[in-house]
Order: structure tokens, then C-alpha cells, then sequence
């Protein structure tokens, strides 16, 4: 297998970066830099603006708006947009749910919501984890009961990720507390969060900042047309959109940016460049299997289990860098400073934020299936213990 890049990918290379330079606000782009999080709005004006491009959904096909990437370009275009860095498309919309409806969705469903789905017109939340039913995912307790052409649906759930910018929902939901296996009998909804009933409260992290929050739903009416995928079925569905997402939660080009930091800080600390160093090769070795898995998926678009290995290793070493990081800043990144502070005037490496990114990235290991999890399923699909 050669993994080198071609000229051709090469070349698509310096056209993402360029865009990116030519395009992105220098406000984003600061913020992004100095690992602030982006208002929403200019997260909004960044993903329209890859749209006008074609390039705000890099995972879908042609037949459906999509850029029609190779695996490898889609690879390419997310780590330009992760080492630049810039705000990659909401992963909620693009990774996820755009995936889903593309797959199981009906063509009614494809025409109402994929195209403002690319556009961030409609910002997606994910119902998927609940107290209790996180990384046991298939324990999941809301209901939702069958009342004519409606579900009515009663239940709360937990982390969910920008659901303050939200105004729809996919969500997981019990529809047969009989079935005799608890895989069996969810059903995967599309939910309206303005809809009667639906309360959405915010949960404050230690770092003072409001990124996850708490869904309750309460006899919340949704009509059987959103319904994705077959009634009951909604596991398959879900392992799916998870199989997407695990793949992205890699975020290679991401470590490499705060391993570009890192160095900067670090100046001729020996002992940080040598530990640097080491997770630097650890993720050349990733990139290499992440490309192996795009290679992969040129032949089949099934879920691939090894995505769980990106999702691992991945987190591992962007928790490892985070951590440098913060040894390498020393003790002015324990002056915590928020998202919203002035800009330094004099051009500084800004170093409020490494503190609370620090701790968020503690969570990394559970979102998205935990680290557990993720070792269970490949001692399952690829060593058959």
C-alpha cells in the first residue's frame, strides 16, 4: 500500500489552505488559535460560507449535494481545517445526522431537512445519553408511546453538546419496553425542540463555560414521520451514526496544532521537545492507520470497527498534549481567562484557555462511546475474544 499523497492530492491541499486563508474572519481565526470557542453566529457565517464553496459536508456524496471527496481528500480538508485552525462543519449536522438520513432517511426526509442540514439553517443536537445510559448506551430509558400519527415522548437527556444553539434533536427513544433484548425495541426520532414540552437547561462546566446541557421532554408530540429507519430498529441506526462519528473524533490535524503550540512555549526546554517528540510519532502512527481505514472505505461504506482505534488513540494523545501543553505554559495558564476576554494587543501566545481546555478534554475518553467501550469492541471485532 502506498500512502503517499498524490500530486493531485497535493495540490487539493494547497486549495483548501489557501481558502481557508483567503476566507475565514481573522477574529474566528484568532479565537481558534487561541483555543477560544467561536459565537455562534460566526460559526454559522464560516459553515455557509464553506457551502457556498461545496465543501460543508465533505462525508457526503455527490448524489446528495456533497463534494464528492475521496476518502483521502476528506481526510485532507479536515486536517487543513484542524491544523489552521478553523472551525471544522458542525459535526452534528455533517457527521452525524446528515450521514444517517442519507442512508435510512426517506427521500421526504432527505428533501425537508438535508440541504438546511449543510447550510447550519438547522443547527442538530444529539439525544443520545441519559443519567444512566451513557456509555450502556442500549439502557436508555425515555419512551416514546405510539398515539395515532404521533410518538409521544417522555424522558431526559443529559450532555447534549450546543443543544442552546439547537432547534432539532435526533434522538434515541424506547418504543418496546417488551422487546427481549434492550438493542431491541429503540426507535431513532427526528424532534423539534421548539415543540410543547420540551425544556432545555443549561449545565455550567468547572470552567465556568456553557457547552453541554440537559434535555427534558415531557409528553412531547412527534409526528411518525420522523420516524428514521424502521420502528424498533433504531440500534442499527445509531451504530451506524457512532461508526461516522468515531472516525472524526480522531481529529489528528487538531493534536498537531496544539503540538505546534507546545514547541512554541516549550523554547529550548529539553525535557517538554523530548516528550513532544514522542507523541508526535505516536500520531504519525495513527495518521498512518487513519489512512489505511480511508483506504478501506474506497471499496465499502460499511462501518468499520477499527474506527474505535482512531477514537482511542486519538483521544489518548490529544489528552497527552493537552497536558504538555499545560506544562509547558507553566503556571500563568493557571490564570484562567474566558472565551469573551480581550485580545492581547502585543500579539502573545494567549494562554487563558489551556487551563479549561485541559479539563474539557478529560471528558473526550467518554463522548462518543467510552474508552471502555471502544476497547470491547474491537477485542469483539477484531481479536474475536
Amino acid at each position: 500500500m502506498d500512502l503517499r499523497f498524490t500530486a493531485e492530492e497535493e495540490a487539493f491541499r494547497r486549495e483548501v489552505r489557501a481558502f481557508i486563508r483567503d476566507n475565514l474572519n481573522p477574529v474566528t481565526h484568532r479565537k481558534m488559535i487561541e483555543g477560544r470557542i467561536p459565537e455562534k453566529d460566526e460559526i454559522v457565517a464560516w459553515q455557509r460560507t464553506l457551502n457556498a464553496r461545496g465543501w460543508a459536508t465533505p462525508s457526503w456524496p455527490q448524489s446528495h449535494s456533497g463534494p464528492g471527496f475521496t476518502p483521502v481528500e476528506r481526510y485532507i480538508f479536515l486536517d487543513e481545517l484542524h491544523q489552521a485552525p478553523a472551525p471544522e462543519p458542525v459535526s452534528f449536522n455533517v457527521s452525524m445526522i446528515g450521514p444517517v438520513l442519507i442512508r435510512y432517511g426517506t427521500p421526504e426526509q432527505q428533501a425537508r431537512f438535508l440541504a438546511a442540514t449543510a447550510n447550519l439553517d438547522i443547527w442538530w443536537a444529539q439525544g443520545f445519553s441519559e443519567p444512566g445510559a451513557g456509555s450502556d448506551l442500549a439502557a436508555l430509558r425515555t419512551s416514546a408511546r405510539r398515539e395515532g400519527d404521533h410518538f409521544v415522548v417522555n424522558g431526559h437527556k443529559i450532555w447534549q453538546g450546543m443543544a442552546h444553539h439547537a432547534d432539532w434533536m435526533f434522538t434515541l427513544v424506547r418504543t418496546d419496553p417488551q422487546a427481549p433484548k434492550k438493542q431491541m425495541g429503540i426507535s431513532f426520532l427526528l424532534l423539534d425542540l421548539r415543540l410543547p414540552g420540551v425544556t432545555i437547561r443549561p449545565i455550567i462546566t468547572l470552567d465556568q463555560r456553557h457547552e453541554v446541557n440537559e434535555v427534558f421532554l415531557d409528553e412531547v408530540r412527534v409526528p411518525v414521520d420522523c420516524l428514521v429507519g424502521a420502528e424498533n430498529a433504531g440500534w442499527d441506526v445509531a451504530k451506524f451514526l457512532l461508526s461516522n462519528e468515531r472516525t472524526g473524533i480522531a481529529r489528528i490535524g487538531m493534536t498537531k496544532h496544539l503540538i505546534r503550540r507546545i514547541k512554541r512555549l516549550a523554547g529550548d526546554n529539553r525535557s517538554v521537545l523530548l516528550k513532544a517528540a514522542a507523541i508526535e510519532a505516536e500520531l504519525k502512527i495513527l495518521e498512518i492507520t487513519q489512512l489505511r481505514i480511508l483506504d478501506g472505505q474506497r471499496r465499502s461504506d460499511a462501518a468499520d470497527p477499527r474506527s474505535s482505534i482512531l477514537k482511542l488513540k486519538g483521544v489518548e494523545l490529544r489528552q497527552a498534549a493537552s497536558e504538555l501543553l499545560l506544562a509547558a505554559a507553566g503556571p500563568a495558564a493557571l490564570e484562567v481567562r474566558h472565551d469573551d476576554a480581550p485580545f492581547d494587543q502585543d500579539g502573545s501566545e494567549w494562554l487563558g484557555t489551556i487551563m479549561p481546555n485541559y479539563g474539557i478534554l478529560r471528558a473526550a475518553s467518554i463522548y462518543g462511546g467510552s474508552s471502555e467501550v471502544q476497547k470491547g469492541i474491537l477485542a469483539k471485532s477484531q481479536l474475536g475474544v
